[in-house]
């Protein structure tokens, strides 16, 4: 994973909305949709549409269309590369 990779991951981590979606998406171990991520968390839509577009321009979730909806799965392949990084970085 290169530096820019790396770099776009953590800014879409450095947020606690953002956080908060994706250990929504740990409880789940499935999929999400934009109207669960709004039940489950105290953000207007316009608020959780922008930050689930945060964590898939960083690819930490892939959008999959179903009908008229969007469905949203961890990128697990994603996250464990940057956890990996980061683990190198103790070394």
């Amino acid at each position: 994973m290169d530096n820019k990779k790396i770099e776009k991951i953590s800014r879409a981590l450095s947020d606690t909305s953002r956080i908060a979606i994706l250990q929504e998406f740990k409880k789940k171990k499935d999929c999400l949709y934009c109207a669960e991520v709004n039940d489950l968390l105290d953000l207007t839509q316009p608020s959780v549409s922008h930050h689930l577009k945060q964590l898939v321009d960083a690819e930490l979730l892939l959008p999959k269309k179903e009908g008229r909806n969007l469905k949203y799965v961890l990128n697990q392949q994603v996250l464990n590369d940057y956890i990996d990084c980061l683990n190198d970085l103790k070394d």
